[in-house]
């Protein structure tokens, strides 16, 4: 993923209908940006309307908000990693922070997740963060340690591996409130660290976004902060318009 990486999770909004039409705005008004990568995590009932949308096109890119680690078999509901490639998905999220306080998803989960996705072809995007409760306790740096390193657990070769990671404090999320870009750039200094006595010079290459909250009147402040190559946008996302301007900054 060429960096910047500007990603929208539109979350449980836009029907294959609104997605058509956010993408017939989107699209002509966004141009050809080949020194970013813009992605789409749309819901998966409207995954194959994104992905005929930017199909050839390397700049912007369809992803899926979930997956499930087993290829197939009896798990209503669920959708596998080799479902969402097939319907077009280049990226998946996992271990959002809505999938985690919401629906209890672990870090041995994500880590299951993250390692489908990699066998699969996938590329995938581990969100970690903490809670506001934890941050005042001064646990962040523990806590999102921990589900970067439990999180990616279960590949066997990171090296071979493409993904990307999405700092999001949960305090943030939907709330109006942002980390500053001095914080948020701290986390992710403390990450690319992580990341490099993991896997050494290749942690160089890791796109590490930050979410929560962001919106075109913050989002270029954020950019501009050391170790911070791209964002995980929510709300600001869904609106066309919106989302031109932040994937523009």
């Amino acid at each position: 993923m060429q960096r910047p990486v500007l990603a929208a999770n539109w979350k449980m909004n836009s029907g294959p209908t609104a997605a058509k039409r956010f993408m017939d705005s989107f699209l002509p008004a966004y141009g050809t940006h080949n020194d970013r990568t813009v992605i789409i995590f749309a819901p998966s009932v409207s995954l194959t309307t994104v992905a005929q949308a930017t199909s050839g096109r390397k700049d912007v890119i369809a992803g899926i908000q979930n997956i499930y680690w087993a290829e197939k078999g009896a798990f209503t509901g669920e959708i596998s990693a080799p479902m969402a490639r097939d319907a077009g998905a280049q990226v998946a999220l996992v271990g959002h922070s809505e999938r985690r306080h919401i629906f209890g998803e672990t870090d041995a989960q994500c880590a299951k997740k993250c390692a489908a996705a990699a066998r699969f072809g996938l590329t995938f995007m581990l969100c970690v963060g903490e809670t506001i409760e934890q941050r005042e306790a001064g646990e962040t740096e523990r806590l999102v340690k921990r589900q970067l390193r439990e999180g990616l657990s279960q590949i066997d070769n990171l090296l071979s591996v493409d993904f990307a990671i999405a700092y999001e404090p949960v305090w943030a999320i939907g709330t109006g409130l942002t980390a500053s870009a001095a914080d948020a750039s701290a986390i992710h200094t403390m990450i690319r660290s992580e990341l490099r006595d993991m896997i050494g010079t290749r942690g160089d290459e890791i796109p590490i976004l930050y979410g929560g909250s962001v919106n075109p009147a913050n989002a270029a402040a954020l950019l501009r902060a050391p170790e911070i190559d791209g964002l995980l946008v929510g709300g600001a996302s869904v609106e066309a318009n919106s989302w031109v301007s932040i994937a523009q900054t």
